[in-house]
């Protein structure tokens, strides 16, 4: 009996309807007559979910007592002996109850499997167990049951079910995943608009590469080598010369025409390791593409046209792109050259694109060989070996009674010239292969002592020898040359591995690559030096070590970069094959010192045009909100100064109450403003302690009328670590927002809750709300949604809520309030002596 067939529905997150999906699967098959049961389904009294199980054939489940509670659990040996076409079995990566037959229920699913059932399953992406530190840092919940990524891979057919974040927390707002009593909290932690999207994302791509993987595989397992045009890749073939950054752009453009398309960068560089490719050039077209959203490949192959059509068939792609030759007219003459053989090789699947640059027929460098270095004391022992072995050798053959005869003596002098290539190179090879030809010529030829030979035969051999010795010695210093190149390429790309690294991950410490280079190269010192043309002095722009240069003239070795940069290092004088690793960190230095700058400068850039903007603000408010306060109590004060008109009790009270009216929202006002100038210079310096959210929220709610607001604030919840007079001042400002927009049907309810190592607090009110667009707007100063008249103030409330909450290193942002209206949330750091345990997962989404 063959195995069975495993399909797994894969949910993007809890109640995207998984389990709704497999039993609509199952209803289709037993209307087609297969034979198909429900092995174990939990429902999670969803009515519409449970209504899909009526219908089907339900298996009995096995009860297991564990610590006074009774469990259920999946009865395989009832499925096994029930032996159906299909099985349901939700929840792959369900822990068993201890005594079970299996510990997980991926285990139970593979006995099935085993017996030849198939199987039908649901798993969510976060339960993935490669994945499980990627959910906590997004959703702050450890996820305890885990399924191996290796049995989702395996699955003979992965389904994703999919939703939109507004539409599952839609879904669940209307009561279809969780009931009334346990929305609000699901809401509110775990199914919160960020961390649903980043689990869809994961999603995506986890299904979009297996996507990849089967189509790789059938490819392989049918011999398909012709490109399947699924999406446009585009490959990029690289010389290291400076017209690949043409390539680069025209490939670029090229991908920007079409979604989805790919730009795979790719050097080709031989298996000696021989180039004339300029390392600092490759850098700087490493980064570029990278920066493009591209990816750099290096590849050994001393094919180049094979390599590269080997390479873009691998990866399936679609186009390749060449630049046209820089050789001269005559150098045609070794070969069509590459873009030539990779047109007339690429044949109908894969289009070849030759593009012309500035370098076009200029000419290119010849690689240079050099040799292995192999040490004077190598050296001196293949010169001895090769020169005096060879005589002392003779002396004792000629010394023997019983000469071994010419074809053993010429095997000797053999090993003799193969022992000196191996110690001292090509060089005491030859010499000895001259030496024991003449020798053998001399003493073991007849007619001996006589450079002269009489058998032909004999001559025959000696010029075999020789030939034979020559070949051998250049084989045997070619190779031993090629280990040594090996090993040093070796290293080279584990170094220049990590450049690459520091590059994909963002690395923009410019004193951290210096050490790199001081470390990999075991300088005193290393600098970067620049100036801002010929004839200005130089300028230190990072250095590490003690007493670094100030000139290049002034250190043992300097790598140029560019016409005005230079690294200089101090320690030791450096070979020449050295200076092409070099080079690469030079060029990776100067791309890092001016990212630093280019972030210093848009800083700066941003921090002018937010000063100009609240300066504009700032007039525009002092002309209108400012002045509307001062312009009612100014008349309220000539009104009473007035002797025209002689004013009642009740009116002089009404006319002070206004001034006092408009003096508080000057004070309001002026207050805001203030804390806007303190935030935009830096001045806000918060006195972190450690305190209870119910010491201070009470006193925030000062200035809102009684009755306006529900609080709720558990008295477990953990210390929070705040400047209690901020905290105040950005509550204050939120909830007298909130009660200012509330429809008034309903309380504004203030609640707080936990959250691993952070402290909640929710301001829920169930006004009109914000559309999405403008939830971050509403947090710039001098903004108010929809430029509403209504209530008194200039904007500043949100902004300067929202400053306050991140210089005691928290946040506040605003969500949809389910049912309408907007719920602000301030996040704040919990206390590390009143952090409570999390709750799992289940727990936390159902409880």
């Amino acid at each position: 009996m063959g195995r069975g067939i495993l399909r797994i529905y894969l949910g993007a997150a809890p109640g995207v309807g998984k389990t709704y999906a497999m039993l609509s699967e199952a209803h289709r098959r037993v209307e087609r007559g297969t034979d198909c049961v429900v092995a174990f389904v939990e429902h999670h009294d969803r009515p519409r979910t449970e209504v899909m199980l009526h219908g089907l054939e339900l298996l009995p489940r096995r009860e297991l007592e564990y610590r006074g509670t009774v469990f259920t659990e999946m009865d395989v040996d009832a499925v096994l002996e029930r032996a159906p076409a299909v099985a349901l079995v939700d929840e792959l990566a369900h822990t068993n109850v201890p005594g079970s037959r299996n510990a997980k229920r991926w285990q139970d699913v593979e006995e099935l499997l085993r017996a030849g059932i198939d199987v039908i399953s649901t798993v969510n992406i976060q339960h993935l167990e490669s994945l499980g530190d990627v959910v906590e840092s997004i959703t702050g919940v450890r996820q305890r049951e885990t399924v191996p990524d290796e049995v989702v891979r395996r699955a003979d057919q992965i389904e994703l079910v999919d939703m939109s974040p507004q539409a599952l927390r839609r879904r669940m707002a209307h009561g279809n995943i969780y009931r009334p009593d346990k929305m609000d909290a699901a809401l509110s932690n775990y199914f919160r608009p960020g961390n649903l999207t980043a689990l869809r994302e994961l999603a995506l791509l986890w299904v979009a590469d297996r996507v990849d993987e089967y189509l790789q595989q059938y490819r392989g397992e049918h011999n398909i080598r012709t490109t399947w045009q699924a999406r446009e890749r585009i490959v990029v073939g690289l010389t290291g010369g400076p017209e690949g950054r043409t390539l680069i752009r025209r490939a670029s453009r090229m991908a920007a025409k079409g979604s989805g398309s790919e730009i795979l960068a790719v050097y080709i560089a031989r298996s000696d390791g021989l180039t004339s490719a300029s390392p600092k050039e490759l850098a700087v077209q490493r980064t570029l593409v990278e920066d493009l959203g591209g990816t750099f490949h290096h590849v050994i192959g001393d094919d180049i046209p094979a390599a590269l059509l080997e390479f873009a068939r691998g990866v399936n792609a679609t186009q390749i792109v060449l630049g046209s030759s820089r050789r001269k007219t005559w150098q045609y003459i070794y070969g069509p050259g590459v873009g030539a053989t990779v047109a007339r090789e690429s044949g109908p699947d894969l289009d070849v694109h030759i593009v012309t640059h500035e370098e076009v027929a200029k000419g290119r460098g010849l690689p240079m060989a050099r040799g292995a270095r192999l040490g004077r004391a190598r050296i001196i022992w293949g010169w001895l070996v090769g020169v005096v072995g060879p005589v002392l050798l003779a002396v004792v053959l000629r010394s023997m009674e019983d000469a071994p005869g010419l074809a053993n003596d010429v095997l000797l002098f053999l090993f003799l010239t193969v022992a000196a290539a191996l110690l001292g190179g090509v060089r005491p090879a030859l010499a000895s292969a001259a030496v024991g030809s003449m020798l053998l010529n001399y003493w073991f030829t007849p007619p001996t002592h006589t450079l002269t030979v009489q058998d032909p035969e004999n001559l025959v051999a000696i010029v075999i020898f020789f030939a034979v010795a020559v070949a051998v010695s250049s084989v045997v210093d070619l190779a031993a040359r090629r280990t040594h190149q090996a090993a040093r390429l070796r290293a080279e790309s584990e170094i220049l591995s990590f450049l690459a690294g520091s590059v994909l991950r963002g690395e923009t410490a410019l004193d951290a690559l210096l050490d790199r280079v001081r470390e990999t190269f075991a300088m005193e010192s290393v600098a970067l030096l620049e100036r801002s043309s010929d004839v200005e002095p130089w300028t230190c722009a990072g250095s590490v070590g003690p007493a670094p240069v100030t000139r290049p003239d002034d250190a043992d070795v300097d790598m140029p970069v560019g016409d005005n940069m230079a690294l200089a290092l101090s320690g030791r004088v450096l070979p020449a094959e050295d200076r092409r690793v070099l080079g690469a960190f030079a060029a990776q230095a100067a791309v890092v010192l001016d990212r630093q700058r280019l972030v210093g400068e848009a800083e700066q850039a941003r921090r002018l045009a937010e000063g100009n903007r609240i300066r504009t603000a700032l007039l525009a408010a002092v002309s209108h909100d400012l002045r509307t306060p001062l312009a009612a109590i100014k008349a309220a004060v000539s009104s009473l100064r007035s002797d025209d008109v002689a004013w009642s009790d009740e009116d002089e009270a009404e006319l002070l109450e206004g001034i006092e009216d408009g003096a508080d929202r000057l004070d309001h006002l002026v207050g805001n403003l203030l804390d806007m100038s303190r935030l935009q210079t830096g001045t806000v310096t918060p006195l972190i302690r450690e305190i209870d959210l119910d010491e201070v929220v009470p006193m925030a709610l000062g200035g809102v009328p009684e009755g306006s607001v529900d609080l709720d604030i558990p008295e477990t919840l953990p210390m929070v670590a705040v400047d209690p007079g901020l905290l105040e001042r950005v509550v204050a400002n939120v909830v007298e927002n909130a009660v200012k927009y509330n429809p008034g049907q309903e309380p504004v309810a203030v609640a707080a809750s936990a959250l691993g190592g952070r402290v909640e607090l929710r301001v829920v009110d169930r006004g009109r709300g914000v559309p999405d667009e403008a939830k971050e707007r509403i947090f710039e100063p001098f903004q108010r949604y929809g430029d509403a008249p209504r209530g008194a103030g200039v904007g500043l409330g949100l902004a300067v809520s929202r400053g306050f909450a991140e210089a005691m290193g928290g946040t506040l942002d605003a969500e949809d309030t389910p049912g309408g209206g907007l719920t602000m949330v301030l996040t704040l750091t919990a206390a590390p002596a009143g952090i409570r345990a999390e709750a799992e997962l289940p727990a936390r989404a159902t409880s």
